[in-house]
């Protein structure tokens, strides 16, 4: 692959990744790591995936209804997600044979048929306490491992009983902070470096163009609409982990 067509296989893959975001709040790191991975590295992708995660979660953060309630409610997940990010910091570069992606993506699967059928997952909100720190801590283990944000943090926020936009809120929150714990992960590794940076930002700018778009979109949908764009969404994003890792496409 050419230099030019690089850059237009990068460009194409922002713009297509932030305008799913822009609709169901999430999937930026889920597609673009996994397209990107036909032609360079996961910790490679994670790397240069650093602005644009970190832009498109801070706007989706700005725009949501109540930051600081959200704050208060979910920062023992959040500590966790740190925490589990930082103990896991090599997985990502030791991935070889995609089975942690291969994982991430059947559980997608099989959270997004649950909420199709609409099955309800609630936690009570006397379990948030204890509960909250080890989806945090586990969310932070498989965001090392595979690059990608999703599980278990989306099932748990979508069960607090959020209304769309507080959930795209929270998916803000949780997303930007995997960026962070993550970014500092593959400092450390030596996977992120002034280069990668550069090129980092300069994916920023299709992000923001699909993520406008998509946004636009979510504004125009009922509440019970963007509920199954959201599940559906995830049965898409799960499929393509599984397909993208299975030992048949190998």
């Amino acid at each position: 692959m050419t230099e030019i067509s690089l850059i237009l296989f990068i460009a194409a893959t922002f713009l297509l990744a932030g305008f799913v975001k822009g609709v169901i709040g999430l999937g930026l790191p889920t597609i673009a790591i996994g397209i990107l991975g036909v032609v360079m590295a996961p910790a490679q992708a994670a790397a240069l995936l650093a602005v644009p995660n970190l832009v498109t979660n801070g706007w989706q953060i700005a725009t949501g209804p109540g930051l600081r309630a959200i704050l208060i409610r979910l920062w023992p997940m959040l500590a966790g997600i740190c925490a589990g990010t930082w103990i896991g910091a090599d997985l990502l570069e030791q991935q070889k044979n995609g089975s942690a992606t291969l994982w991430l993506g059947i559980a997608l699967v099989a959270y997004a048929l649950i909420g199709l059928k609409a099955a309800k997952l609630r936690v009570p909100r006397i379990a948030e306490g204890w509960l909250a720190p080890l989806i945090g801590l586990a969310t932070g283990v498989a965001t090392a491992a595979t690059g990608v944000f999703v599980l278990p943090a989306v099932p748990y926020l979508q069960s607090l009983g959020l209304d769309k936009d507080e959930l795209v809120q929270a998916l803000g929150v949780s997303f930007i902070v995997s960026t962070l714990a993550l970014s500092v992960g593959l400092l450390g590794a030596g996977a992120l470096d002034a280069r990668i940076a550069w090129h980092s930002a300069l994916a920023l700018v299709p992000a923001l163009i699909g993520m406008v778009v998509g946004t636009r979109v979510r504004s125009l949908i009922s509440p019970p609409t963007f509920k199954l764009c959201f599940f559906a969404g995830l049965l898409v994003l799960g499929l393509y982990l599984v397909l993208r890792a299975a030992p048949w496409s190998l």
